[in-house]
């Protein structure tokens, strides 16, 4: 038979247990406009006010009355608590932040915990010492009318939060448009040759100054950390012949590197060699004074003691020269007119002495030439004795 079976004796099967209109134990599911009523009346209590009675109209006004004010008390007690949450905020050590009130700059608020005015406040934080990296590269015109590639790095940071807010709506950009000016500008100032080689370091340095000047008559707030220029190639149609030319350079800066190299050494050298000479110089100078002043000195005696004896003096000096010319000469002179007495002269000695020894030492020659003094002092003084015995004999 079914639960809901109509007459009899109104003995329904309901499996909720209301039994025809009456309410058994209820165990039926929960009704939830009565939980809400019962809710909203146990907070109107816990907020001073009365709990509402099921029964009659007058209970059933004040009941909503009362969760109408509990409804309002929740909805203040939120709003108060979003407003005390939303007064407080923390900014990093990393960070400068930025206050506007009514869309009007304020202050710019240093690390730490800050307060500001809910719903007319705005904050913006900004990170000041993060180091960004910007990256440009264009094919541009040099001053001599040459392409050249060229790839740049920026490196900056925010310098000024509250330009970087509020002057330029899109900082980021702002820095690519002035670096590609920046480095045009420089390129086209400078010739190929100063681009691909040693100026470029100095292209660096100028594209640096320029792009901080721009940024700075921008007012974007950036400051410049650091500008490098990674590389500048030619056009890929005549890389080889820079190449070569690059080469060509290497070559001529090697060749001088190794011509400053012997410079170096030889000028030392050539220094040393005319100190050399001109300390052999001044000695030979010296040397050629102090003969001088001998053979003055020497000839000044000389002439004093010819003074006191011309004739003696004249004779001697003469066989004095007549020795030294006749010590190298190999001939023998005899005067055989003076004197009819043969004189014996150890010819065979004397040719023997007087020739050269191609086989001899020197120890040999030596002799020779002490016998040939000896051979010749003896024939000067037989002469001489001579003389003597003429000049006797014709007194």
């Amino acid at each position: 038979m079914a639960w809901n079976e109509p007459g009899g004796n109104r003995n329904d099967n309901d499996p909720w247990g209301t039994g025809g209109g009456r309410r058994g134990n209820d165990q039926g599911p929960p009704d939830l406009d009565e939980a809400l009523k019962k809710g909203l009346d146990k907070l109107n209590k816990m907020l001073g006010g009365k709990g509402g009675k099921s029964g009659g109209s007058g209970g059933s006004s004040g009941g909503s009355a009362g969760g109408f004010g509990a409804i309002l008390a929740l909805a203040a007690i939120l709003v108060v608590g979003y407003v005390i949450f939303q007064s407080f905020y923390t900014v990093d050590e990393q960070e400068r932040a930025v206050v506007l009130r009514f869309g009007e700059y304020h202050q710019t608020e240093n690390p730490g915990l800050r307060f500001k005015v809910p719903l007319i406040d705005s904050v913006t934080k900004v990170r000041v010492t993060n180091v960004r990296t910007a990256e440009s590269s264009g094919q541009m015109l040099t001053q001599d009318e040459n392409l050249v590639t060229v790839d740049l790095q920026v490196q900056y940071r925010v310098g000024d939060a509250e330009a970087y807010v509020l002057n330029v709506r899109d900082s980021n950009q702002a820095l690519a448009f002035a670096t590609d000016s920046a480095i045009r500008h420089e390129v086209g100032s400078s010739t190929l040759d100063d681009v691909l080689t040693e100026g470029r370091a100095e292209l660096a340095v100028r594209v640096e100054q320029r792009l901080q000047m721009f940024l700075r008559e921008y007012g974007t707030g950036l400051e410049l950390v650091r500008v490098n220029v990674e590389s500048t190639q030619p056009p890929p149609a005549v890389q080889d012949a820079f190449r070569e030319v690059q080469r060509a350079r290497e070559d001529e800066q090697r060749v001088k590197e190794e011509a400053e190299t012997y410079r170096n050494r030889i000028v030392p050298e050539a220094r040393g060699e005319a100190q050399r000479m001109i300390e052999e110089a001044n000695a030979y100078k010296e040397e050629v004074i102090e003969r001088a002043r001998g053979e003055t000195s020497r000839f000044l005696e000389l002439l004093a003691v010819y003074q006191m004896s011309p004739t003696v003096t004249r004779e001697r000096l003469y066989l004095q020269t007549v020795e030294e010319v006749l010590a190298n000469s190999s001939k023998i002179l005899v005067d055989t007119e003076s004197s009819g007495n043969m004189m014996y002269l150890p010819l065979d000695r004397l040719t023997q002495g007087s020739l050269p020894r191609t086989g001899g030492s020197s120890s040999g020659n030596n002799q020779g030439n002490v016998d040939i003094q000896t051979l010749t002092d003896q024939v000067l003084q037989e002469l001489r004795s001579r003389q003597d015995t003429t000049v006797r004999r014709s007194r």
